[in-house]
């Protein structure tokens, strides 16, 4: 019996050999096909990257070839004909020299972005899954289907149990008010400004332009105004307050900084982005107003940018293009992020069921016009190539997504939400690395609306990911319905600003986000 028994384990362990071989067998080809493949498209990458060096090399080897035998009495006699031809070689000069001054005079200004700060509020306002439960059970304001409801979304939420909401939601019933609501403002506002100007020695009387930007939350005076206020900026001061734009707000106030730099020479901008909550709770039962609740916590951003040619040499990035998207006219990407009041008279902000499909096609309507900005000419050639099968022959081809990869070192996506990151890092054909900072914001600080793109980036940074060179892409996505891109470029290895938002818990990222 014990023989038998071995020799049956032995027969099995021979036939499981067998098994793997075979398994492994007919894998092996595929193995080796996609190996191939990945350095066929390496190979053609760098060869279209190149061309234009590749094909100039001979070409400066005949003309130094050529040079190098010309006779001694041939370049005498060129120079004796520049001599004789003296006003042609005068009006040339001098159109060179028109043509160069004109093109310094015009050409955009670089923007240069010198630090920015991102707030983090104090540990007292954090707001752990059990207590907001609880919280919103002991308001009297939510039915057993409505608890449930958000209970449900928080658990897929993505959100951590350090997130922070405002001073006014932590009282039994909540106090709301427009004092409460201006006090948030002014914590999140003046807590980003004072970390600013304090790591970057910039007097706030030199800031010539402010853009505020905050969607819900739009007193008299403006959120600019209590700025200028606070921090006694000059009089000339071009300020703007940007309300009622969304979670992609942040890039749009980046944009607009931008104009105004093009045209005021040697001066500093200020972008000031956040979110107002205290005012903005939903006390309802609809479930799509419940969902704002679940997701969006305090957080803001203020973003120093320049200039001046000398704050090269100490800014972090510099601004290599912004493309707006804005599908406003179909009338239900008006409606998907929509501020209303419910059938108890309750306001709050609505999600449609819509929104996902709607914030697809608008991305896809941005990358259409940013992919020609940044994408390798190699990945607009394949683009075009299936692009002119399928309109030409009519062809059933699949269509042809551009590795984003090969064009950015880094990816800042809205912390809109879990699905928000889930979509784009499938349909850009992301990798886990590269929507980790996207994940990690929204588990530490949940949707904190226009700002999440700044600590997303400050995540990068405490990583110390940046390297000099790098590429940047923010992305975020608004109500109305909108989609906007910013792309920066690291002009060195960046390191984390003092106070930075990640600073006393960088070491425990990443996390594992449950299911």
């Amino acid at each position: 019996m014990e023989g038998g028994g071995a020799g049956g384990g032995a027969s099995q362990e021979t036939g499981a050999t067998v098994g793997v071989r075979i398994h492994q067998s007919r894998r092996l080809p595929d193995f080796l096909q996609s190996v191939n493949l990945k350095y066929v498209k390496l190979g053609y990458h760098y060869l279209i990257s190149n061309l234009l060096t590749l094909c100039l090399v001979p070409v400066m080897g005949i003309i130094i070839i050529e040079a190098s035998q010309m006779n001694p009495n041939d370049v005498h006699q060129l120079w004796l004909h520049l001599q004789y031809n003296l006003v042609s070689v005068i009006i040339c000069s001098a159109f060179l020299v028109f043509g160069s001054t004109v093109y310094i005079m015009t050409r955009p200004r670089p923007v240069y972005l010198v630090d920015y700060s991102c707030y983090r509020a104090p540990d007292h306002l954090k707001a752990p899954y059990d207590r907001f439960m609880e919280h919103s059970r002991l308001t009297g304001d939510f039915d057993e289907s409505s608890l449930e409801f958000q209970r449900k979304i928080l658990e897929r939420s993505g959100l951590g149990d350090e997130t922070y909401v405002p001073e006014a939601m932590h009282f039994v019933p909540p106090r709301p008010s427009m004092q409460a609501a201006r006090e948030e403002a002014e914590q999140v506002m003046y807590g980003a400004l004072d970390n600013l100007f304090a790591n970057t020695n910039v007097k706030p009387k030199e800031i010539g332009i402010l853009v505020v930007n905050c969607s819900l939350f739009n007193p008299t005076p403006s959120l600019s105004a209590m700025i200028v206020n606070k921090y006694k900026l000059r009089g000339n001061i071009r300020s703007f307050n940007l309300g009622g734009m969304g979670c992609s707000a942040g890039v749009i106030a980046v944009d607009l900084a931008k104009d105004m730099l093009q045209v005021h020479r040697n001066t500093y901008a200020v972008v000031v982005s956040t979110e107002n909550i205290t005012q903005n709770w939903y006390f309802g039962n609809k479930k799509s107003m419940l969902i704002p609740n679940c997701l969006f916590r305090v957080g803001g951003a203020a973003v120093l940018l320049s200039n001046k040619a000398g704050d090269r040499r100490r800014a972090k990035y510099k601004l290599v293009h912004v493309v707006r998207t804005h599908k406003g006219a179909d009338d239900k990407a008006f409606h998907c992020v929509y501020q209303e009041q419910d059938g108890a008279g309750k306001t709050g902000v609505s999600l449609s069921k819509d929104l996902m499909a709607i914030a697809g096609g608008a991305l896809k309507t941005n990358i259409t016009t940013l992919g020609p900005l940044v994408l390798p000419i190699s990945e607009q050639l394949l683009f075009f190539a299936t692009l002119v099968i399928k309109k030409l022959f009519k062809k059933n081809v699949k269509p042809y997504i551009p590795d984003f990869k090969l064009a950015f070192d880094h990816f800042c996506i809205h912390a809109g939400g879990r699905a928000v990151i889930d979509e784009l890092e499938k349909n850009l054909q992301l990798l886990p690395i590269q929507v980790e900072a996207s994940r990690m914001t929204l588990h530490r600080f949940g949707n904190t609306s226009s700002s999440s793109i700044w600590y997303e980036l400050a995540y990068t940074e405490a990583k110390g990911r940046m390297r000099r060179g790098h590429r940047v892409w923010q992305i975020a996505f608004g109500s109305g319905f909108k989609c906007n891109s910013a792309v920066w470029e690291a002009l060195r290895s960046v390191k984390p600003s003092r106070n930075g938002p990640w600073d006393d818990c960088i070491d425990r990222y990443p996390v594992k986000v449950v299911s």
